[in-house]
């Protein structure tokens, strides 16, 4: 406990006389709150004292105890309570370690750390954090085990975090409490876990620090009938914690659009709600070596058809039933192509598989592919005559920008972030909800070689915007609302 005492000490510029004791220590600290407390200035301080103490972060309510507690008896008794009940709490297992970092931009990567995925969310966070990290020097972290604060990552957590190299990791079995004061939190991911979204909502509310996230979309909300059950509860707590953040990212105008809705119903609550900007992601291709293109056209084509490609995971709203449904009409009607999926199997998605194991059995060209690489697909939007990507609803459509960026023609939903994309040309706009509609474009990419050779050139005009300039434009918009206090987001 006096180790913590005395990092609270450092943060606060308080310098003990003598030998300090843990009496000295509180009565050192209650007299910084109550002098911050007369000047109306004690959020931030009593909240770091609280989360000090205690070794963990506090939610809302609990923090709400001591604040109030502090107000009535004094910081001195509040102060006491405290050191009182966590000793109590540590006396069996033994204390845990604090650093508090100050003026730091401490970026939370706690899933994306520990995970194998590469989905749309985890491809934003690396490539983001690898720009970030290499130019800015900012601190990655996670949460400990009970979601009870953050972490350091350990040095195969930060690899896979930034490489997703390391899926399997151990928990590390002796960690600091890192708590940040006076800095910047940026969240780039989803957090939905319950311990996690109650502890942030206090944190972004009364620790004084600046709070900015990504916002990917609203689709938990706004097409709840297409993601697994709990998805929409767990988001609903994530969006509690976001009211209190400063700043919210989108990844497009149309997510921007869902997030500016739900601020507007925050003034029933009393509240302001962030600041709320789009930022649209990059779009660029990667490179692929000949060896790479020669291994993926080995793997992924048979014979001479031309290929059709579907990237994203197997789930209702990417309407992947739909595309199996035109294809089959389409090659009833005798058109020869090859449809590969690329994408790992999504909530509810049985009834995707059982329809292409029929198709399959049916001696159709049709295929799905979940692991690959990188080079594996930039190399099949290469190999692709069209990409098709009809989603109901989505924060941006990263294979959109995808195809597009690597000069392949794209079928794609008429509305959303996906028009938003597509609106300099090389894309075949559908209303996703038709079948009809979606055979007919296909058909086209297909068979009307006057249409593709336009869309192509159209694709190969679209502006050229890496992950290096999104990263900088991400940084300067979260700078820009920086507090009073000496920004710590600086180039």
């Amino acid at each position: 406990m006096i180790s913590r005492l005395r990092e609270l000490a450092r943060a606060l510029e308080l310098t003990p006389t003598g030998s300090p004791t843990l009496a000295s220590m509180v009565a050192l600290i209650a007299r910084r709150i109550d002098t911050a407390a007369r000047t109306g200035s004690d959020s931030d301080v009593l909240w770091l004292s609280s989360a000090a103490i205690s070794a963990e972060f506090p939610t809302a309510e609990r923090f709400q105890e001591f604040r109030r507690m502090a107000a009535q008896e004094g910081a001195h008794a509040a102060l006491s309570a405290a050191v009182k009940h966590s000793s109590r709490r540590f006396a069996a297992n033994g204390s845990v370690h604090i650093r508090i970092s100050m003026s730091s931009v401490v970026v939370d990567v706690h899933h994306t750390s520990r995970t194998g995925l590469a989905t749309g969310i985890q491809r934003v966070v690396r490539q983001t954090i690898l720009e970030w990290q290499s130019r800015k020097g900012v601190e990655l972290v996670g949460w400990d085990l009970r979601f009870s604060g953050l972490r350091a990552l350990s040095e195969p957590e930060r690899q896979n975090a930034l490489h997703g190299s390391v899926p399997r990791i151990a928990r590390p079995k002796n960690w600091v409490l890192t708590i940040p004061f006076r800095s910047t939190y940026i969240l780039p991911e989803l957090a939905i876990e319950d311990e996690r979204t109650a502890r942030l909502r206090c944190f972004a509310e009364f620790s004084g620090n600046r709070c900015c996230v990504i916002g990917f979309d609203c689709v938990p909300l706004t097409s709840s009938e297409t993601v697994g059950g709990g998805m929409s509860a767990a988001f609903s707590k994530n969006l509690s914690a976001l009211a209190h953040f400063d700043q919210i990212s989108t990844i497009s105008e149309a997510a921007a659009t869902e997030y500016r809705g739900w601020k507007r119903m925050l003034a029933g609550a009393g509240l302001t709600g962030p600041q709320i900007e789009p930022l649209l992601l990059p779009s660029v291709a990667d490179e692929v070596t000949p060896d790479e293109f020669a291994a993926a056209r080995e793997r992924l084509l048979t014979g001479d058809a031309p290929l059709v490609l579907v990237v994203g995971s197997h789930e209702p709203r990417k309407n992947h039933l739909a595309v199996l449904y035109a294809a089959e009409r389409l090659w009833r009607e005798g058109l020869e192509f090859q449809l590969v999926f690329i994408g790992g199997n999504g909530w509810h998605g049985e009834e995707f598989r059982s329809r292409l194991d029929e198709l399959v059995s049916d001696k159709r060209p049709v295929r799905s592919i979940s692991a690959i690489s990188d080079a594996l697909l930039w190399s099949a939007y290469r190999l692709a005559r069209l990409s098709v990507f009809p989603s109901l609803n989505e924060g941006f459509g990263l294979p959109v920008s995808e195809s597009l960026s690597a000069g392949t023609p794209v079928v794609t939903s008429n509305f959303g972030s996906m028009k938003e994309i597509a609106e300099r040309g090389g894309a075949i706009l559908v209303d996703p909800r038709d079948d009809d509609d979606i055979y007919r474009a296909i058909k086209a990419g297909l068979v009307d070689d006057v249409l593709h050779a336009r869309l192509v050139a159209e694709s190969a005009d679209q502006p050229a915007r890496g992950w290096s300039e999104y990263a900088d434009e991400l940084w300067h918009y979260f700078e820009s609302g920086a507090r009073p206090y000496e920004s710590p987001v600086s180039s």
